[in-house]
């Protein structure tokens, strides 16, 4: 299979919305488009960005992408990336895709003196968490709250 791996540009937002949609049903979440690719557009490209975005694009369109934000750890005293999602079109998944997005966070959080790359999936998420022991990640219990304002 053919694809590329590149950085989000603005005329790949309507499509990365499309995937959000897709990603929070995966995960079983709400989802709104309403206002996401204005907000999105200002995130993904002012000057000092607060979220970043590769994409996955085969035979011109998008069928994946991750996004992340670089955080900081007062346990560990130092930055962290946080990847806030991963996400595949089902018929590109188990093609390796994955862990090639993630090597790519690796030597971006590297560069960026990040000590770790942090992120969550849902408990039901069978497939993703298998994924991430294979590439060596460790889980931590947790419970994740959301206060909406």
């Amino acid at each position: 299979m053919e694809y590329s791996i590149r950085n989000c540009e603005p005329l790949d937002l309507p499509k990365l919305i499309v995937l959000c949609q897709k990603h929070a049903e995966y995960e079983k979440a709400d989802f709104s488009p309403e206002g996401k690719e204005k907000r999105l557009k200002k995130a993904l490209f002012e000057e000092n960005p607060k979220l970043h975005c590769l994409v996955v694009a085969a035979n011109e369109t998008i069928v994946g992408y991750v996004s992340y934000t670089f955080d900081y750890s007062t346990w560990d005293a130092a930055g962290f990336m946080h990847m806030d999602c991963l996400f595949l079109e089902e018929e590109v998944r188990s093609f390796g895709i994955g862990e090639i997005l993630i090597e790519k966070l690796k030597q971006i959080a590297i560069e960026k003196d990040c000590v770790n790359i942090q992120w969550q999936t849902p408990q039901f998420n069978e497939r993703a968490i298998k994924f991430y022991h294979r590439i060596g990640a460790k889980g931590k219990d947790k419970v994740r709250f959301t206060l909406t304002l």
